[in-house]
């Protein structure tokens, strides 16, 4: 099987409803893949169905390979290990863990397997740290303030954003990463997103409502998910499409 996060015939429920209704989709590395839809079709449920929320149950006869690689069993920070990353729609605060130690804990356990890639000590990771931030413009000051607390939205986002930069991923979802965003901080965001991917040739789905996003971040494939099943693909002339037409005739 080829490298790349395939998903065949992927159905999840939650409290016992069917949400998602057998989903395929394959993202190769360095592809961008976006996900629309209306309210309710359950572009969030795929999400943290993937990431390994265990509100979230996937049902038989569902496939999630990661690189060939079964994730279904995996537990959330195994998903991470292999890395899956997941940015929230709303990350919560953590008061009293600074960035700076969340994301030396956050990069030991994604690193855990590969000895070689760990820091012996604190010192020699604030080193690194610092050339990561200071190659995307952040202040040192932002490491030291508390996991999210009192963030704006565009703050958030720039920790989300340093965090891919940290952690490396292989293959990332971004939810509704646009939400609550305004223009100038949206291309902000879907730039830093452009460059790392560039870098770190990591695969990546874009769940949004909207197109305003999508006008940053240039995706290979579209796909409009309605009632939780993929109801149409195409490239990425399809969103100027879905700008005019909405999803009513889909719903249908």
């Amino acid at each position: 099987m080829a490298n790349g996060l395939q998903l065949t015939n992927l159905a999840v429920s939650i409290d016992n409803k069917h949400i998602l209704k057998g989903v395929s989709l394959l993202v190769k590395p360095g592809e961008l893949h976006a996900i629309m839809g209306p309210n309710g079709s359950g572009k969030s449920t795929l999400a943290y169905a993937l990431a390994g929320h265990p509100a979230y149950t996937i049902l038989s006869g569902s496939k999630a390979m990661l690189n060939g690689e079964n994730i279904i069993e995996l537990s959330p920070d195994e998903r991470a290990q292999k890395g899956l990353f997941l940015a929230f729609q709303y990350p919560v605060e953590v008061p009293g863990v600074s960035v700076q130690n969340f994301l030396r804990q956050a990069y030991q356990a994604r690193f855990e397997k590969q000895p070689k890639r760990l820091f012996k000590t604190v010192l020699e990771f604030r080193k690194h740290l610092q050339k990561i931030t200071d190659a995307l413009k952040i202040s040192q000051d932002f490491l030291k303030r508390g996991l999210n607390e009192g963030f704006s939205g565009g703050e958030k986002k720039q920790l989300e954003i340093l965090q891919l930069a940290v952690l490396e991923p292989k293959y990332v979802i971004l939810d509704e990463t646009d939400s609550g965003l305004d223009i100038d901080a949206i291309k902000k965001v879907a730039g830093s997103v452009s460059v790392l991917q560039k870098k770190l040739k990591f695969g990546v789905i874009v769940i949004t409502h909207y197109q305003r996003i999508l006008q940053y971040l240039k995706p290979d494939r579209v796909h409009v998910l309605v009632a939780g099943k993929i109801k149409q693909s195409g490239g990425a002339d399809l969103v100027d499409e879905l700008e005019k037409s909405g999803y009513t005739a889909l719903e249908e």
